[in-house]
């Protein structure tokens, strides 16, 4: 099971890092608020650990911003935080589950792993038999690597472009605001013009044309993918 915490304590990150890696979790940490967002789209987690106080970015900010963007992982809030408004608030923003600090570690372990139990057996998702994830249209999201397949091949994409195609395979059938993508394709980088992400989503479309899967531009909303007729 790969975790992903995110959170700016050091001495917490070591503390689960050390605990879960000992009960056969892989956990990868981020502490930085800006820079969450990516390393969960990139790292693709089975469940996320969420504090909500954060350096560059609120962590209610992360997790609005990875809801929006597609990204269905299981989310744990651990936070100091612990009024019944924070809770709320935290729980209509995305979250799954809200673990109060100071917490028990079997408790948080045995909450992880309900969720990701649940999250199996409810979720669009279906793993087959090479550990890869069948998405939209016999494209499967390699959740190691980040990699897209289409008939067991990997599809050769730029960086860039398989940014884009991750984005849109997390959510098939739903828009994407062409700012937020921007944002993922182009993390980081200001300086970017609004039009490059169509760009980006030209040559992503010529590139799946084979797999029957179609990136629908809809004006005034972004990007969908959806299947060919």
């Amino acid at each position: 099971m790969k975790l992903l915490l995110i959170e700016d304590n050091p001495t917490m990150q070591t503390t689960l890092q050390r605990t879960f890696g000992r009960r056969g979790m892989q956990v990868l940490t981020c502490g930085d608020g800006e820079r969450a967002l990516a390393l969960w789209q990139a790292s693709l987690p089975d469940a996320v650990l969420l504090d909500l106080s954060l350096p560059g970015r609120d962590g209610l900010q992360v997790l609005g911003d990875a809801r929006a963007a597609g990204l269905q992982t299981p989310v744990i809030i651990l936070t100091a935080r612990g009024t019944v408004g924070d809770r709320i608030i935290g729980l209509n923003t995305g979250a799954d589950d809200y673990l109060p600090k100071p917490f028990d570690l079997d408790e948080l372990e045995a909450r992880i792993r309900a969720l990701v139990r649940r999250s199996a057996s409810t979720g669009e998702a279906v793993s087959g038999p090479t550990g890869r994830t069948a998405v939209w249209c016999g494209m499967q999201l390699d959740k190691d690597s980040g990699a897209v397949y289409f008939e067991d091949q990997p599809l050769e994409l730029a960086p860039r472009e398989l940014a884009l195609l991750r984005a849109v395979l997390l959510k098939p059938g739903y828009a994407i605001a062409k700012e937020r993508l921007s944002e993922l394709v182009f993390p980081g980088e200001s300086h970017v013009q609004p039009e490059a992400i169509e760009v980006v989503a030209y040559r992503l479309r010529k590139k799946i044309a084979h797999t029957g899967a179609q990136l629908v531009t809809l004006r005034g909303l972004g990007y969908l993918l959806k299947a060919g007729v």
